[in-house]
């Protein structure tokens, strides 16, 4: 998409065609959420036309891919900013919203809590398949809370760990690769000029530099994975963005 409206706007559309497909073909939609800068913009698009469209929000259960060692009415929340920007202006139940406990005391502990409530929830064997995964991306190719150099890129059993994060120093709890890419369909939403690099390693042949990012690694095994870029961060990549 040539600007970063553009591509929010493709990305809106996009989320609410997976919410209706999924309640059409299985009556619910499971969705886990991202957090960060970018989908700030998405989620007070989805809010805005919440009473304009048929999106059948009160079959949706919401997750989220990641959260900060914050509690959840904290500023750096990515449940407190998904909250004020749609939650608090969709019709969905307050039961079917399911915010990560990353405030714990006991981290591990909290990250097995919540992958215990993916599988009751979600459901799916061996690997709950959620309906639909919104992803960013960081400039140094980090996606959820999967940062380069951390132990949670090399887990391979569990769903959603805790980890501490020595380029931020601070703790995250995060899905892991085997969840994300059990999941019927990614997408990632990437904006801005300093995300061009990552995104050309992601998008390039180069299997070296491709190692190095984490969202190089999301590829679901059965699934779909969808890119909405903006110009700005598709820059070095090659590509010729899309007229709308």
């Amino acid at each position: 998409m040539p600007s970063g409206e553009q591509a929010t706007d493709k990305a809106a559309e996009l989320f609410k065609q997976a919410v209706c497909q999924a309640v059409a073909d299985r009556r619910v939609c499971n969705v886990a959420l991202a957090g960060g800068t970018t989908p700030h913009d998405l989620y007070q698009k989805l809010a805005a036309d919440v009473y304009d469209c048929d999106v059948p929000w009160a079959s949706v259960n919401v997750f989220f891919g990641d959260e900060r060692d914050v509690p959840h009415d904290h500023v750096d929340s990515n449940y407190h900013m998904a909250q004020r920007s749609l939650l608090d202006n969709a019709p969905i139940p307050p039961e079917q919203v399911n915010p990560m406990p990353a405030d714990a005391e006991d981290l591990d502990a909290a990250a097995v809590e919540y992958e215990q409530i993916v599988r009751r929830i979600v459901g799916g064997e061996p690997t709950p398949q959620f309906d639909l995964i919104l992803l960013g991306m960081g400039g140094d190719g980090h996606t959820a809370s999967l940062f380069p150099r951390t132990d949670a890129l090399s887990e391979s059993h569990k769903l959603v760990v805790s980890q501490h994060v020595p380029v931020l120093g601070r703790n995250r709890m995060t899905f892991t690769y085997p969840l994300i890419n059990a999941a019927r369909h990614v997408m990632f939403l990437i904006t801005g000029e300093d995300k061009a690099d990552a995104v050309a390693a992601v998008l390039g042949d180069d299997k070296r530099a491709r190692k190095e990012i984490p969202a190089a690694h999301v590829n679901p095994v059965d699934g779909k994975l969808t890119i909405v870029l903006d110009a700005a961060a598709a820059r070095k990549a090659g590509l010729k963005p899309a007229a709308d």
